[in-house]
């Protein structure tokens, strides 16, 4: 089961080189945005099928606190962008 999870992780692996090119690539904010909350996703499912399959119990920790870090990385990009809209509006 163990040789399961590390083929899984490391398709996700793979995963995120394919992000990796919608970050460069863009066109917008909202799409590297959106591909670096790919990154935590598959951070915090990466780091658990590790933890699974080496049985280090660390590693969900890490894993939760990458969970967080997404979280709250995607309400900045927010909160930036609609300040940045509302003040764009004002100036018509």
């Amino acid at each position: 089961m163990e040789t399961l999870y590390i083929l899984l992780a490391l398709f996700l692996l793979l995963n995120l080189g394919a992000g990796m090119g919608r970050v460069f690539r863009g066109p917008t904010a909202a799409d590297r945005m959106a591909a670096a909350q790919l990154f935590g996703t598959t951070a915090v499912a990466m780091l658990l099928l590790l933890a699974e399959a080496s049985g280090q119990g660390a590693l969900r920790d890490v894993a939760l606190v990458f969970a967080l870090l997404a979280a709250v990385a995607a309400v900045a990009f927010v909160r930036r962008a609609w300040s940045e809209s509302e003040g764009n509006h004002g100036d018509d």
